[in-house]
């Protein structure tokens, strides 16, 4: 079955951060830049926090903060729901489900793998899905004697 790893190796270990330190306009550019939902908020090779889309709303826009005036640390999610690299596909599933989270810092033995999204999960499930349709056309159709 598909491990966490496998979502890892077909996307990249490249995992964007930013400083706690830095304004959430800082964040936002970063994550409008690279296309993403959330980036690792890090300080000194540490993962102290997340940030995601979903922060910068509900705990900016909806307290009347401005992006430019706060500081990532001050809304950031601290604590940081992780999994190993390998655990497999359908744990991963249901963390994210269970915890209601849509992005997960990899970590293997000890060491950041990556950050994988629902949308990279999802992409899993089907790419699995369609090699087991495959194998059982395959099957059925005689190609398996």
């Amino acid at each position: 079955m598909a491990t966490v790893q496998d979502m890892i190796r077909k996307k990249g270990t490249e995992v964007f951060s930013i400083s706690p330190s830095a304004s959430v306009l800082e964040a936002l550019k970063l994550l409008a830049k690279h296309n993403m939902g959330a980036a690792l908020v890090m300080e000194g090779g540490e993962v102290k926090g997340i940030l995601s889309e979903r922060d910068c709303v509900r705990k900016l826009d909806l307290s009347g903060k401005q992006a430019k005036d706060t500081r990532v640390d001050e809304i950031m999610t601290e604590k940081v729901i992780t999994i190993d690299a390998n655990e497999e596909l359908e744990a991963c599933m249901a963390l994210m489900l269970e915890k209601n989270i849509r992005h997960l810092p990899v970590y293997s033995a000890g060491t950041l793998e990556g950050l994988i999204s629902v949308r990279d999960v999802l992409r899993e499930v089907v790419e699995v899905q369609r090699s087991m349709i495959a194998q059982l056309e395959h099957y059925i159709t005689g190609g398996g004697r």
